[in-house]
């Protein structure tokens, strides 16, 4: 019979979150604090928040298994084709070590043609990893980056510690859908993710699918997050949602900068714009979703004509983009500009198409992954310029 012992889970042992809410079943981590989750009465930005994108437990510990009781909860699509339960991945001393999955847990069923939403309430399950070395040794458990995952308890066979600091720089990231790690096949393998570790820094993972929208709450919650370096994933999300015309989108760039600038007056910071998308390169927003019945894929519904009028694309954001980091790095050494073609561009869609014509796949999460971690973190990289 294993001796259990139950580790609080708190925010010493849990990296990436920003508020731990305390529920009637555990904890619910936050990727934005309390404050700004009152700003936005917006159910699909609620939900996306709380998916833990980048949340891991890390500790210390010579246990030879592992228990962890959660509660998943997933949003799923009537009619649409059935996603996969999330992944919580297991590495010892940064190297994988092993994946396991919880069936069931709350079901949040939406029918798309009535936006009606039905919860099936589900029960805890456990995430077990076992035969594990009795040698001291660094654990992370990385949460599932597609559903909601409120944890319950944590038990080990032997005792838990903090995990010493090593001296890694914090990476804060903040970004879109594809940045939060959409059609990534484990939360190791979102691109963010695959950056950080090449690099050997901290991640924490600021990116909210659909809702990288230049919000103010987001730029005061970046304000005052510790951070050694800080990424801005900018444009897709104006784009495919069509919140603003240009006129308006410059100074909502100037305003979300200098928020950030308040709290962090001299870190470095670097902008990046968006990654080839074809179908909005020169055509405007709003973006529109379609299922044929076994595939979700993504098109452009406005007119390029209406550029001339100030309906944003990615090519005018990218160009607005390069402008206004250009005349603020005159007086702002730390502040640099990345053309995100360079991390995924025409020759890259050649060889791994997007498969529903907007989100990277795996392999191409790990390419851009790999391209930012050598253009930004490199000996050469924009973070040391």
């Amino acid at each position: 019979m294993t001796n259990w012992i139950t580790t609080p889970i708190e925010s010493p042992i849990l990296r990436g979150a920003l508020d731990l809410e305390r529920t009637a079943n555990g904890i619910l981590p936050h990727r934005l604090p309390a404050w700004a989750r009152k700003q936005f009465p917006d159910d699909y930005l609620a939900m996306v928040e709380a998916q833990p994108t980048g949340v891991r437990l890390s500790f210390r510990t010579s246990a030879t298994a592992i228990e962890l009781d959660v509660l998943p909860t997933r949003t799923v699509y009537r009619g649409a084709p059935q996603q996969p339960d999330g992944v919580y991945e297991l590495l010892v001393d940064g190297r994988p070590a092993g994946r396991a999955s919880v069936p069931g847990g709350t079901r949040h069923v939406v029918d798309m043609a009535t936006q009606s939403k039905v919860t099936e309430q589900g029960t805890v399950g456990t995430v077990r990893f076992t035969d594990l070395s009795a040698e001291p040794k660094d654990i992370e458990i990385w949460l599932p980056h597609t559903e909601i995952t409120e944890l319950v308890v944590l038990r080990t066979d032997a005792p838990v510690e903090v995990t010493p600091d090593r001296g890694r720089k914090s990476w804060l990231h903040h970004g879109s859908s594809i940045s939060h790690g959409a059609n990534a096949d484990v939360p190791t393998a979102t691109w963010p993710a695959v950056a950080a570790a090449r690099s050997d820094v901290q991640l924490t993972n600021l990116s909210l699918r659909g809702n990288s929208l230049l919000d103010p709450f987001v730029a005061r919650t970046i304000r005052d997050t510790p951070a050694d370096l800080i990424s801005l994933k900018i444009g897709i999300n104006i784009v495919n949602t069509d919140v603003m015309r240009l006129r308006a989108f410059g100074p909502a760039v100037h305003g979300f900068l200098d928020t950030i600038r308040e709290g962090h007056p001299s870190t470095p910071l670097l902008v990046v714009s968006p990654i080839l998308c074809p179908i909005h390169e020169d055509t405007p927003g709003p973006g529109a979703l379609e299922f044929d019945g076994t595939r979700v894929t993504f098109r452009a519904t406005g007119d390029p004509a209406e550029r001339a009028a100030g309906r944003l694309t990615l090519n005018v954001i990218r160009d607005e983009l390069a402008r206004i980091t250009k005349q603020r790095a005159a007086d702002d050494a730390n502040l640099h500009y990345l053309d995100g073609r360079s991390l995924y561009g025409e020759k890259d869609f050649i060889e791994l198409p997007l498969p529903d014509q907007l989100h990277p796949d795996p392999a191409t999460h790990r390419r851009i992954g790999e391209r930012f971690a050598d253009l930004a973190f490199g000996e050469a990289g924009l973070f040391n310029a």
